[in-house]
């Protein structure tokens, strides 16, 4: 029997030592400033990033994975006889599935599957680590396919972005939203609905009411959880999402809350201090 071989890209945002642990492959997608691209989290980091936008005053464009980026990254593994199971950033925000549809079309029939998480960050990342455990307990991938197709839409996410300063810089934002937002300390909580971003929520005032906010909202579903993994995905912010990790704990039966740092695609969209929870509810 072939093995199985998951591949995800770099805005699944794992923590390293789980990419080599599980051998899970990824491939990176790019920041480009001017005419030079970075791949995220191989030739840029996100203190890199941070450094030259304020450098510069202006954010980088962010681009997927070409076809020929996926060919080159699955080739070596179809040469020695394995499938592959690539899960991709949302195909609502990115080319990424797009151009991973068009590289498996290369290869012979059923050798690459890809399958569109329709989810951004660590949520992307919950998806990635049910196929990981399922290959390891000898699942298909049509059977592994099946289950991430059941867990996809129980993906839950509160993302509290902390300055509106990259909202405006990105131009999702005019001038007078941005001067009027930053004065009255305005925090928009976001989440992911139908693979798209939506604003949920707008928290007035200080960072902490803000942080207690998401934390509310994720403990309203405790019941509901999924006890496997949550998610706590951040840039810049390694304290709080400490305390964030530490009253999921000690508030739910979950068994394991892992602290994530997003990456230069997701930090160069959402700025620095932004922080997430990420989570699934349980399989009806």
């Amino acid at each position: 029997m072939p093995q199985i071989k998951i591949f995800a890209d770099s805005t699944s945002d794992l923590p390293k030592d789980w990419i080599r642990k599980y051998n899970i492959g990824i491939v990176p997608l790019y920041v480009v400033f001017g005419d030079k691209s970075f791949r995220d989290g191989v030739d840029m980091t996100p203190e890199d990033l941070y450094r030259k936008v304020d450098e510069r005053g202006s954010l980088p464009n962010t681009a997927a994975p070409s076809p020929a980026d996926f060919l080159a990254a699955f080739q070596p593994y179809i040469d020695q006889g394995d499938q592959i199971l690539y899960i991709s950033l949302s195909s609502e925000i990115s080319s990424t599935y797009q151009n991973a549809v068009i590289a498996a079309g290369e290869f012979p029939e059923g050798t690459v599957t890809v399958f569109d998480s329709l989810n951004v960050c660590s949520a992307f990342g919950l998806l990635v680590m049910k196929a990981v455990r399922a290959a390891e307990e000898g699942k298909s991938v049509p059977e592994i396919v099946e289950l991430l197709q059941a867990v996809r839409p129980q993906i839950k996410s509160e993302i509290l972005i902390d300055t509106l300063e990259y909202l405006y810089k990105g131009g999702r934002l005019s001038g007078m939203q941005n001067l009027i937002g930053s004065l009255l300390k305005i925090r928009p909580i976001v989440n992911v609905v139908n693979g798209k971003l939506n604003s949920a929520n707008k928290v007035r005032g200080k960072r902490e009411k803000a942080l207690i906010q998401i934390l509310q909202n994720t403990l309203s579903n405790r019941d509901e959880m999924d006890n496997d993994l949550i998610f706590v995905a951040h840039t810049m912010a390694e304290e709080d999402a400490k305390w964030l990790q530490s009253k999921l704990q000690e508030e739910t039966s979950v068994r394991e809350v892992a602290i994530s740092e997003a990456g230069c695609v997701i930090s160069s969209h959402c700025g620095p201090k932004t922080i997430a929870i990420f989570y699934a509810k349980k399989v009806k």
